[in-house]
């Protein structure tokens, strides 16, 4: 699909591996979340618009290259999606910040929304929606879909492992949206885990199992 890069960098498909494993303790996972977010956002924000600024070094006055506007949005889902911003900030420190709380229904499998708190001016942003996990793409979706009916139009969608499932539901229902992952796995058992995947992120990040 056109929307949909996979990242094949040596580092980033090292460190998802080693995320992935069942040994990994909580406070490595945590790390690796982190370091590979930020080596994801290093380029998938490689077309952010430029413009030239003069400035003073120490030698000369000289033109060079500045981001133009930086308004740029990171957005959660909650809560494995927590895990993944520092990663984002760590590269772009002015961005502000939005929240989408999402939840499971353990016997339909569907989302629930409980909370949605985005920056006042989402609609003059680019927007970076982060979460672990591409499984049913429900939460996605759903998410996305709410940040457009704030007037969000300039959104990328950025996880670290994807389901095919996932993918084709988010892109047919969000053709707009850019996707970027380190990994498409095989797909969804009975329960809508991806496998091999890496277990539930959240309380992979989180500790809480």
């Amino acid at each position: 699909m056109d929307n949909v890069t996979v990242f094949e960098h040596p580092l980033i498909q090292h460190k998802t591996t080693v995320l992935r494993s069942k040994d990994t303790p909580n406070k490595e996972f945590r790390e690796l979340v982190e370091e590979i977010t930020m080596l994801m956002c290093y380029e998938a924000l490689r077309d952010l618009p430029l413009e030239e600024v003069e400035i003073e070094t120490p030698l000369k006055v000289s033109k060079q290259k500045m981001l133009k506007g930086k308004k740029l949005a990171v957005v959660p889902i909650l809560r494995a999606g927590l895990g993944m911003v520092n990663g984002m900030l760590n590269l772009i420190p002015s961005a502000k910040v939005g929240h989408i709380g999402m939840y499971r229904d353990e016997e339909t499998m569907q989302p629930q929304e409980y909370y949605c708190k985005l920056p006042a001016d989402i609609d003059k942003r680019l927007i970076v929606v982060v979460d672990p996990m591409l499984a049913t793409g429900g939460s996605a979706i759903d998410a996305i879909g709410q940040i457009k009916s704030y007037g969000g139009t300039q959104i990328k969608f950025l996880c670290l492992i994807a389901a095919p499932e996932g993918i084709k539901a988010l892109s047919e229902a969000h053709p707009d949206v850019q996707i970027y992952c380190a990994n498409v796995d095989e797909g969804l058992n009975e329960k809508c885990y991806i496998v091999p995947g890496l277990g539930d992120a959240g309380d992979r990040i989180f500790g809480t199992k």
